[in-house]
């Protein structure tokens, strides 16, 4: 589904959906308005006057007679005052729990703390997955670890891959420009560190478990996915016993956890007491974390002995919360600074190799028959990883593109982007297919076509913005993985905790903060 978590702008609705509006609350002394509606709104009399914690009493008793009892998952069909007290226990979970940011609307949302807050976009409940595909993707999290880990180590394989794409877009090309500096210098990443996340969705009609992309740099929503896991888990154990639900088929979290330990295990290999951990971030990142790749380039210098200084401070680990777009990029000197890093003794995460690692385009090449193995020795690790591959081609491939062509809704269009929004599909994917091959340039080497996968669907009940909706959805999972390894030596490759994105089955797009998805777990089936 792509999107990353620096960008905190939230569409208001769902296309296609119906939406109840949520009335005001009164949190003991204070309040939230959610919405100015009032002929729908909901109203909470029995709380009114009382504070809230997350063990109050309901709003309102739900009927726990069987006969409000939803069929399993058929959230569409819950009681619709047991569903009023659900939603309300969310917003109140959330707030105390900090599943919040910034808020577009308040000017000074993101500058100065605690000010402008509003509830991450989520589902109210857990959608079904099954359980044996579920233990696949976390069995693959470690190989596909050591895998990225491998590719980043061969230059010319990078280099060569992506050459057609350099002359086609301008983003790779600098990239690949620093990575060629790299390697002129023989610069060595003895200390080499990921967090990366590799996304799935269950194909319905082959009932497979298929990758959908490698996530190398700004890995987003470790601690989100933990604290909805907590959500979704307090909501089950309140309401389980009504809707059918066992909070333990939930599964448990550790992303951030886990990525954090990377981190501090990273900053302990480096070996330097004196040295900090800096998170480079988006220009008016409205999460509370900050460097720019700007101010990187105001403030930073590579000492003699190889050390990144940032404004006085000696840097141990860099973790980019930013550049992974043009659009980080709006200058020479974000590029300075990306180049500055790269050259620095400071271990990346991601360092440029891992992050080309993570291209479409090297997805697509790491797919064709006998590459894996050129990486991986373990048979059973290459069996694996390919049982997950979804189709995966180059536009090169004439016979194919004329099948996107012919077939536009089996197929997917991806450039070399991260961060959602960017996938073209249907009228539009033929169109642009039509016109590169009338231009008969390399402007085609900027793309890849990928199977389109078809998840099955499920109700559910979304909420952003204080409101909740009904639709039919299809849910993404990542699974994280961290790496660390110190020349020959690996002190961590481990699978490390979720995180899921839940969208209406219409939309193309699944970002959750640029508007098209929510935030989620997963129920196993």
């Amino acid at each position: 589904m792509g999107g990353r978590s620096g960008c905190l702008f939230c569409s208001p609705s769902f296309t296609g959906i119906k939406t109840k509006p949520l009335s005001s609350y009164t949190f003991s002394s204070f309040s939230f308005t959610f919405s100015p509606y009032q002929p729908h709104s909901l109203s909470f009399p029995k709380l009114m006057s009382q504070p809230l914690t997350l063990n109050s009493a309901p709003l309102a008793e739900p009927d726990t007679d069987s006969s409000a009892a939803p069929s399993l998952f058929d959230y569409h069909s819950i009681d619709q005052k047991l569903l009023q007290n659900i939603v309300y226990d969310a917003l109140v979970w959330s707030t105390l729990n900090c599943l919040l940011v910034g808020d577009k609307t308040v000017q000074r949302s993101g500058t100065v703390p605690g000010v402008g807050l509003v509830h991450l976009p989520l589902c109210l409940l857990p959608g079904p997955f099954p359980e044996s595909h579920w233990k696949q993707a976390c069995e693959l999290a470690p190989i596909f670890n050591e895998l990225v880990d491998r590719v980043s180590l061969d230059g010319k394989f990078l280099q060569e891959s992506l050459s057609r794409t350099k002359n086609a877009d301008e983003f790779t090309s600098r990239l690949l420009d620093i990575h060629s500096k790299m390697l002129q210098i023989n610069k060595k990443e003895d200390i080499r560190l990921a967090i990366v996340r590799s996304d799935y969705m269950v194909d319905e009609k082959t009932k497979s478990l298929l990758q959908i992309e490698m996530n190398t740099i700004s890995t987003s929503f470790a601690l989100i996915g933990c604290l909805m896991t907590g959500l979704h888990k307090s909501l089950i154990s309140q309401y389980g016993n009504v809707l059918g639900l066992d909070s333990n088929r939930v599964p448990a979290n550790n992303a951030v956890d886990q990525s954090a330990e990377a981190l501090a295990k990273g900053w302990s290999e480096y070996n330097d007491p004196r040295a900090a951990i800096l998170v480079v971030v988006q220009v008016e990142e409205r999460n509370i974390i900050r460097k720019t790749l700007a101010e990187v380039d105001q403030e930073g210098e590579i000492l003699p002995d190889g050390t990144l200084s940032v404004g006085g401070q000696p840097i141990s680990v860099v973790y980019f919360r930013a550049g992974y777009t043009p659009k980080d990029y709006p200058s020479e000197s974000e590029w300075r600074a990306r180049l500055l890093m790269e050259q620095s003794s400071a271990i990346k995460c991601p360092s440029i190799s891992y992050h080309l690692v993570g291209t479409k385009k090297i997805q697509q090449e790491l797919a064709k028959p006998g590459v894996l193995e050129r990486f991986v020795e373990n048979k059973d690790h290459v069996a694996k990883l390919r049982a997950c591959f979804a189709g995966l081609w180059s536009l090169e491939d004439s016979d194919i593109v004329q099948k996107a062509i012919e077939n536009p809704e089996l197929f997917v269009m991806k450039p070399q982007r991260e961060g959602g929004g960017n996938n073209i599909y249907g009228d539009d994917m033929r169109e642009n297919l039509l016109k590169l091959q009338k231009a008969g340039s390399e402007e085609d080497a900027a793309y890849i076509l990928m199977q389109r996968i078809f998840p099955a669907t499920f109700p559910a009940i979304l909420v952003r913005d204080g409101n909740w909706s009904t639709g039919h959805v299809i849910a993404e999972a990542g699974i994280f993985g961290t790496y660390l390894r110190n020349k020959d030596r690996i002190i961590i490759n481990n699978e490390s905790g979720y995180m899921v994105r839940t969208k209406v089955s219409s939309s193309y797009e699944g970002g959750v903060l640029p508007g098209f998805g929510v935030v989620d777990t997963v129920y196993l089936t």
